[in-house]
């Protein structure tokens, strides 16, 4: 499947770009009309997470739905002596390079490590947490190995100790339930074109009565947590998005996962040392990380696009890196298997026919690669 779209998300993107072009914000008609838009987009995104409309800000997308929870909480707290940020190490960069940022203007940071399954223990929260800890940054499901952290337990633990809890659902949402509310956060991030809306649009769930500084400042939009004219177009094609992801998650995942798995046990049947990165449940439904022995990730990447599949060899935010995968690091794998793994997303177009295609090609892709690089050390030995 070659694109994110449904034709729905299209058609509402394209038909408000054409009809909504007042500024949500204005009083007259066409304002009104824009802000109807907003209101039901809104809603929608409230629905999908369980939360209320009220208390969703929309936002450019996860990124920077990170930074205003980490950044905003942060600033929020700071006048009452706590400097303390606790996150995992298989964080996105969002999350990380914040943390980073903060940590260079005085705050002190603590990474939570992880073994090979992926999954933070709560005893290592447990003891990472201090009087002054302001906010703790957990995601909900991995984006590279698609493993789900124990969010309600580690955010009980916080909230014990007076902290506020973040969770990263980008990977999340649209691909299993989620209820901020039952997962006990305080701050939700997501991002539209994960469940099929368009870029450039995401929110961030704050939960009444947590307060945050602002991080770009100017008019009273989004209830005074977010200045700028918003988004009207894109926004809309994201309430369309997250109505439908709402509507068709259940069904979604029950197809996928089995795809997946299909694909998974195929790879690990067909081709000689193939191992899965990260535990294997809980997971969402449409990701598997695999590494390959002896074969250089970013080479069996361009192989199999030359063959029309689209694979990655970690985040696409990290693309055009040559460092391995900080995840996998962080997992404490070899660093053989930092270089050598590949990540395999499904989606709600992909079929049967095509996953076995993959399994065909994959055997053959791999066995030459595999001489290639043992010539290569032959070559270099003579």
């Amino acid at each position: 499947m070659r694109i994110y779209f449904a034709p729905a998300v299209a058609d509402a993107l394209d038909r408000t770009t054409r009809d909504l072009f007042g500024n949500a914000s204005s009083v007259h008609a066409f304002g009104q009309q824009a802000k109807a838009a907003l209101d039901d987009a809104r809603s929608a995104v409230a629905a999908l997470i369980g939360g209320e409309p009220s208390e969703v800000v929309f936002t450019s997308g996860g990124t920077e739905a990170d930074n205003l929870a980490i950044r905003g909480a942060a600033e929020a707290l700071e006048p009452m002596g706590r400097r303390h940020l606790v996150a995992s190490a298989i964080e996105h960069e969002a999350v990380l390079n914040t943390l980073k940022a903060l940590a260079r203007r005085g705050w002190r940071t603590t990474l939570l490590p992880v073994d090979a399954s992926g999954i933070v223990s709560p005893d290592a929260l447990r003891d990472a947490l201090a009087d002054d800890t302001a906010i703790v940054s957990v995601m909900h499901a991995n984006n590279e190995i698609g493993t789900v952290q124990p969010i309600a337990e580690l955010a009980a633990l916080a909230h014990a100790r007076g902290a506020l809890f973040h969770t990263d659902a980008v990977q999340s949402i649209g691909k299993i339930p989620v209820d901020a509310g039952a997962l006990g956060v305080d701050l939700l991030a997501l991002s539209a074109h994960k469940f099929y809306g368009p870029k450039g649009t995401g929110a961030l769930w704050i939960r009444r009565g947590v307060r945050l500084v602002p991080q770009l400042t100017g008019g009273k939009h989004e209830r005074n947590r977010r200045a700028g004219t918003e988004n009207v177009p894109g926004l809309a094609a994201l309430g369309v998005a997250a109505d439908a992801a709402h509507r068709t998650l259940d069904e979604s995942a029950a197809r996928i996962g089995p795809l997946r798995d299909r694909l998974e046990e195929g790879i690990l049947a067909r081709v000689p040392g193939t191992a899965v990165n990260g535990a294997r449940s809980p997971r969402v439904a449409n990701t598997t990380n695999v590494s390959f022995d002896r074969v250089e990730a970013e080479s069996l990447l361009i192989a199999l696009d030359l063959e029309g599949v689209a694979v990655s060899t970690g985040s696409a935010c990290s693309s055009g890196t040559l460092e391995p995968s900080h995840v996998l690091r962080a997992m404490g794998l070899p660093s053989h298997r930092t270089q050598n793994s590949i990540r395999f997303s499904l989606g709600s177009g992909n079929t049967e026919a095509e996953v076995d295609r993959v399994l065909d090609l994959l055997p053959r892709l791999v066995e030459k690669l595999r001489g290639l690089t043992q010539g290569t050390r032959a070559g270099a030995r003579a």
